[in-house]
């Protein structure tokens, strides 16, 4: 069973999409994500911008904390339903589900002119590495990054760090189990996006 930790919506209970093609995170690192996010001051009326969505956990996760726009990308049409679902169950204002690839949407700019103070990306263990930094890459080159945000990035410990591209470096990383969690911000000199 997959819940909301906290905020307005805790202890909703959340569905996950049919088959094994997602892999939501675990109730444990999303607790210690979010508390880390809500402790540094990253969720109180941002944006937060959910790729690889899948049931929709973390951006909905985001939403019951404070954040007031939430879009959620997902490609897998079941998936995307599903994040549909709990959109409806957790009733909470400002969120959307797109049911496309992350790089179509994230090609096309932001549809709403809404620039992302977070980033959230747990993408499949079959995305590439390369892919990865051409999706990091894409959220830079078009536009969909605030003026100081921050990008997380879930994957397994058994991955590399992620290439970050050109605007966006290592701010931390931390490891629960077999999970890794990078945090990436614009460099201190102002080199952001």
């Amino acid at each position: 069973m997959t819940r909301i930790i906290s905020g307005v919506a805790g202890g909703r209970r959340l569905r996950t999409p049919p088959g094994s093609g997602t892999r939501p995170t675990s109730d444990r690192v999303r607790e210690a994500l979010f508390s880390r996010l809500e402790h540094q001051g990253l969720l109180d009326a941002t944006a937060v911008l959910d790729l690889y969505a899948g049931s929709g956990a973390l951006g909905l996760e985001a939403a019951s904390r404070g954040a007031t726009r939430v879009l959620l990308v997902e490609a897998a049409a079941k998936a995307a339903a599903t994040a549909r679902a709990n959109v409806a169950t957790v009733g909470l204002p400002g969120v959307r589900v797109v049911t496309d690839t992350v790089e179509r949407t994230l090609r096309g700019g932001p549809h709403d002119g809404i620039r992302y103070d977070l980033v959230l990306l747990d993408p499949p263990y079959d995305v590439s590495e390369d892919d990865l930094a051409a999706v990091l890459a894409l959220l830079v080159e078009h536009g969909w990054l605030g003026p100081d945000p921050v990008v997380v990035v879930e994957r397994s410990t058994r991955t590399p760090q992620p290439t970050w591209p050109p605007g966006l470096e290592l701010s931390g990383e931390k490891r629960y189990g077999e999970t890794a969690v990078w945090f990436a911000e614009p460099p201190p000199d102002g080199g952001g996006a």
